[in-house]
């Protein structure tokens, strides 16, 4: 088996961290200090939002026998009851040591402002290859919203490239019922990315049939042509594919800017330039609203 290369993740999370980081005092850097389970609690920036129960008793099966190799990450919190931690990072560490009967674990603990620790905590998931895609949008989501990071910003916090936190974050465009079934793993993200070119009502029914028939990504994007097709008229099917890296730039930042599908059909060339028009996907009502909220001015009147 090929040994796999560590990810330079996190890049732009020093940025995040900003002066206000430093070791807790009384845990000397890179010696990890002990902390009662009962004093610890579950990160309000976990990403994951499932974790197998299965995988967790074998989990504190092997903390049994051997203990916890590597520290769970925590942070100081306001005290409430007996809690003066949360965890930053391994929330399922922390899982199975409670079913494995443990009293205390292995922490390393630092001062970190809320930004920095969904960062950290995204990035650990990330690492380790335990999110699923839709999960990872909604962290980066989450950093955006709550933080008010920029999509290049939140990227570079995670150690994603723009284009590709862009393409996380449409995922969460999809109909609630389509992103359950990439939750599930009914479908991939190479299927719900063709899916993003439909609307809500069409993404089900075609990502019902994607999941059915076992589609490849190839044939899944063949049947969302085959709607775009049966739902147009005649003269929108003739869509320019040659587009100029102008176009396609333009189509590249609208996309990231609206959080949306965006298309520019190019019709013809004239002296002044080429003239078309834009196309932007929606999924629902709500999302054309959040769309439109986008779109105004700030201070103009709904």
């Amino acid at each position: 088996m090929a040994t796999k290369k560590p990810k330079g993740l996190g890049m732009g999370l020093e940025a995040l961290l900003g002066p206000k980081v430093s070791d807790a005092p009384a845990v000397r850097e890179g010696e990890p200090g002990v902390l009662p389970l009962a004093q610890m609690q579950a990160g309000k920036y976990q990403p994951r939002t499932r974790m197998d129960e299965g995988s967790l008793y074998e989990l504190a099966e092997s903390i049994k026998a051997q203990g916890i190799m590597q520290p769970i990450l925590v942070r100081p919190i306001a005290p409430h009851g007996a809690v003066r931690y949360e965890i930053i990072a391994g929330e399922r560490r922390f899982r199975a040591a409670k079913l494995a009967g443990l009293a205390e674990v292995p922490v390393l603990v630092k001062l970190v402002p809320d930004e920095a620790a969904a960062a950290m905590a995204l990035i650990e998931n990330i690492q380790r290859e335990d999110l699923n895609a839709l999960e990872e949008a909604q962290g980066l989501k989450r950093l955006v919203d709550e933080f008010g990071l920029t999509h290049d910003q939140a990227a570079q916090a995670v150690g994603r490239s723009r284009s590709a936190a862009s393409n996380l974050l449409r995922l969460l465009n999809l109909a609630e019922p389509v992103q359950n079934m990439l939750m599930a793993g009914d479908i991939d993200m190479g299927h719900a990315r063709a899916l993003l070119a439909l609307d809500g009502a069409h993404q089900i029914t075609s990502a019902t049939e994607i999941a059915a028939k076992k589609l490849s990504v190839r044939e899944a994007e063949k049947l969302v042509q085959r709607q775009q097709g049966a739902g147009r008229q005649a003269p929108l099917l003739r869509v320019k594919s040659d587009k100029s890296r102008d176009v396609l730039r333009l189509e590249e930042e609208l996309s990231d800017l609206l959080t949306a599908q965006v298309e520019i059909r190019v019709r013809k060339k004239t002296k002044r330039g080429e003239q078309g028009e834009v196309a932007i996907s929606f999924g629902s009502l709500d999302e054309l609203n959040g769309l439109l909220q986008k779109l105004r001015p700030p201070g103009a009147e709904e």
